[in-house]
């Protein structure tokens, strides 16, 4: 750490004393629009009280911009406006925040990367942000640039020429390939939206000295602005987009570094975010911050990025780590990093090289911040396609870690005919994937591992036989594992995950590991039993690698000698292979959970809720909203995280749903984990539905997953049951709704419940409680019945059960 570094909690003490500066600030908030779901959502109503306020009041923000059907408004007015009419919300600042950035003039994308930046500085350099942001706005973005330059250098490496591209021209452009159509072979995780920075990717530059509070020859800041000490304002360069600086060297067309510090005029529109993200950072840390507002983009745009869970991102560097950790790791189609994120090291280690690569500029850059933040290792990204214009053709990884992107056709089969790579032959054009899993042999070092999930018709594609049989015959791969459904979208097939080594020489009597964990998949949207899957993975792969065999597993894994797989097919799919679990045990477990099935649905009959009084007219209750009842104290009311301490059972969305155990992990970081307690209620804010759960004791101490709200009543004044009870109501869950054009998100703030006593509320929880009680027994039930159905099916078709 510098000398001028300090902890997140340290940055939030000094922040508090600058607040005394922050009169001198003239805030830019015209600049950022919100839709009327951002104004509904700011002052805890629907959006139908929004349309009755632009109808009925004449002082009412004019819409900035949007569309008829759909306007938007400058948030600044917007703000002024609910404040003079009393009709603003306690809005948390995490909301306060992600409106700012989901409502940028640029775009959330170029919001994120400007943010991302910031809180690097704030991570690194805290007191260089303070000394930054301690004057107007025009300051802020004049300064910034080269206040960021000090910290992104170092930790990314220099552009050569120090050329940039304006924000303006760089949207505009669009990366293409030879035929001239979009490339997109970067990367699994994609994006609608670019945005390129035209340098290359260049060596560790020398690390710019401190200049003299007067700024230093050549530095042009704007006019009557003075740099604060210890900050370098940029170089002024007059450089066209696409066109070098005299003296420089024209950039290569198709590679460009990940991150570059953005100019002063892109970053005037994001001094309001910036500084919003700024006391985020002292609210959460910088790590933190980052790790919410990308979460929130992500959650947002579900159909603009294929992503990479935790869990398996975490199999996969687990898996190239087993055999010694990797000092340096490639992902060649990064995406928003998770892999690369799962392979850090923690935060205070430094020992690792983090090479990505995407042809999407967006989401290059992102993980570069993301990366940055997480750990000290240099991090290195670039910006390019892969296939094409590989960044790193003289890197020797340890480790290779990849989600490519699956059925490419225009991966560059016309223009790679002749390329070094296709050491094991060359790929058809419906045949990318075998493409990627060659690009990775060709980037590791004798010995390193390559992990890659792939599509289970990779294994069996006739196409690729011959590719397949030659990666077989030299002992290139290692190990087939079949995954269970959900593990990874395209949610709805079982993905493969592919082990590779490079090796100098091929083993005499070569053998390959197959693996399935398919019966490892879990229930409705809970996903797959993640702990089962990765003990039965690790393991089976632990014992293969150290003796190159294992003893067969039946159900589970094989190691099949290669020359058992070199026919006419080379079909790897290990269901083929693997020898089904023995008749006795699946005998056995049929008689257990047809009893199973017998007591559940006896227990079933018992709780059937009593006949309903429909004669009984509806009560007129008083209401009051979960907002109102945390600013009185009734309540805590708190939201899931990104990490932790301690590695805890988590309860995910996914979970509540379901009525399933915690079945997820976070990663370990400085944040402290919302955990869980008996008496809690959770509820999700994701996917609609109306659900919520209280916490008993067997899922007391997890902690709490991102997307869930966690509500803590005071007993003395609400109870747990009746809370849980009316948050259920679809009504209640209608009015409190927010739609996008792909996903529904629920404001908890505005849930709504009748004020009744005490006593009254215990006669309601009750009766709720009850309710629980018997959707739980019918989830199980109905869970029961489909296995019982499934092993009937199998047994009869296998012949260990009789049809007499």
């Amino acid at each position: 750490m510098h000398g001028r570094e300090c902890s997140d909690h340290a940055y939030a003490g000094m922040l508090d004393a600058t607040h005394g500066m922050r009169g001198a600030w003239r805030v830019q908030d015209n600049a950022t629009e919100v839709t009327a779901a951002g104004i509904a959502r700011l002052a805890g109503v629907g959006r139908a009280a929004v349309s009755n306020w632009r109808r009925r009041h004449a002082d009412f923000p004019k819409p900035v911009g949007g569309t008829e059907t759909s306007p938007s408004f400058a948030l600044a007015e917007v703000e002024a406006w609910l404040r003079r009419h009393r009709k603003l919300a306690e809005v948390p600042l995490r909301e306060r925040v992600w409106q700012q950035l989901a409502g940028h003039p640029e775009g959330p994308v170029t919001a994120l990367a400007h943010a991302g930046c910031v809180l690097l500085l704030i991570h690194d350099r805290p007191t260089v942000w303070l000394e930054v942001s301690a004057g107007s706005d025009e300051r802020l973005a004049a300064m910034l640039p080269g206040a960021l330059e000090q910290v992104l250098t170092p930790r990314f490496g220099a552009a050569r020429g120090g050329q940039r591209v304006h924000s303006e021209s760089a949207r505009s452009h669009v990366h293409t390939g030879a035929a001239g159509t979009p490339v997109h072979t970067g990367s699994a995780e994609r994006s609608a939206s670019t945005v390129n920075r035209s340098s290359p990717v260049n060596t560790e530059p020398p690390v710019h000295k401190v200049p003299p509070a007067g700024g230093e020859p050549g530095v042009n800041p704007s006019p009557g602005v003075n740099p604060p000490q210890g900050v370098n304002p940029p170089p002024t360069v007059n450089a066209s987009p696409g066109v070098a600086s005299a003296g420089t060297t024209p950039p290569p067309t198709h590679t460009r570094p990940a991150a570059l510090a953005p100019t002063g005029p892109e970053l005037l529109p994001s001094a309001p975010l910036l500084r919003g993200a700024a006391e985020l950072a002292a609210e959460l840390g910088a790590r933190q911050a980052f790790e919410f507002l990308l979460g929130r983009h992500l959650d947002a745009n579900p159909r603009q990025y294929t992503l990479t869970p935790a869990d398996l991102a975490g199999l996969m560097a687990d898996l190239a780590d087993l055999t010694g950790p990797a000092r340096t790791v490639l992902d060649p189609a990064c995406g928003t990093g998770a892999l690369l994120r799962a392979a850090a090291p923690r935060p205070e280690q430094a020992d690792r090289e983090l090479y990505a690569q995407d042809s999407a500029p967006e989401l290059a850059a992102l993980t570069a911040l993301r990366l940055a933040l997480h750990t000290r290792a240099a991090v290195r990204g670039a910006v390019g396609d892969t296939l094409r214009a590989d960044a790193y053709p003289e890197l020797r990884a340890d480790a290779v870690l990849c989600h490519p992107p699956f059925n490419e056709r225009n991966w560059g089969h016309d223009e790679l005919a002749y390329d070094p790579r296709w050491e094991y032959g060359f790929p058809a054009r419906n045949e990318s994937e075998l493409a990627w899993v060659q690009h990775a042999l060709a980037r590791l070092r004798d010995g390193g591992t390559a992990v890659l999930l792939m599509p289970p018709a990779t294994a069996s594609r006739r196409s690729g036989r011959r590719i397949r049989a030659d990666l077989l015959r030299r002992g290139a791969l290692r190990a087939v594992v079949a995954l269970p459904v959900g593990a990874a979208p395209p949610y709805n097939i079982p993905l493969h995950l592919w082990v590779l080594r490079r090796s100098e020489k091929a083993p005499a009597q070569p053998e390959v590991l197959l693996v399935d964990v398919g019966q490892f998949g879990g229930e409705g949207r809970g996903g797959p039993d993640w702990r089962s899957v990765r003990d039965a993975v690790l393991d089976a792969w632990r014992v293969f690698d150290r003796a190159g065999r294992i003893d067969e597993r039946p159900g589970i894994a094989r190691s099949v000698p290669v020359i058992e797989l070199l026919d006419d097919d080379v079909d790897l799919a290990p269901a083929r292979h693997l020898p089904p679990p023995t008749a006795a045990d699946g005998a056995e477990q049929l008689t257990d959970v047809r009893a199973r099935l017998g007591e559940t649905l006896r227990l079933t009959t018992d709780l059937t809720p009593p006949p309903a009084d429909t004669a009984r007219p509806a009560p007129r209750w008083p209401h009051t909203t979960v907002s109102e009842l945390a600013r009185a104290g009734a309540l805590v009311m708190r939201t899931g995280g990104n990490g932790g301490h301690a590695r805890v059972p988590v309860l995910t969305d996914h979970d509540v749903v379901s009525g399933t155990g915690p079945s997820g992990t976070l990663p370990e970081s400085d944040e402290e984990a919302v955990l869980t307690e008996p008496g809690d209620v959770v509820v999700p804010v994701v996917g609609g539905g109306s659900v919520a759960r209280v916490i008993d004791d067997t899922t007391a101490g997890a902690a709490l997953g991102r997307n869930l709200v966690l509500l803590r009543p005071d007993p003395a004044a609400l109870d747990a049951w009746f809370l849980a009870g009316f948050l259920r109501g679809t009504a209640n869950n209608r009015q409190a709704s927010s739609y996008a054009s792909t996903a529904t998100r629920l404001d908890v703030r505005r849930l709504q419940l009748p004020r009744l006593p005490l006593d009254e509320q215990r006669r309601y929880g009750a009766r709720f409680r009850a309710l629980d009680e018997f959707e739980r027994v019918l989830r199980l039930a109905g869970r029961l019945g489909e296995q019982l159905v499934r092993g009937m099916y199998d047994g009869l078709t296998d012949g260990t059960v009789a049809p007499d």
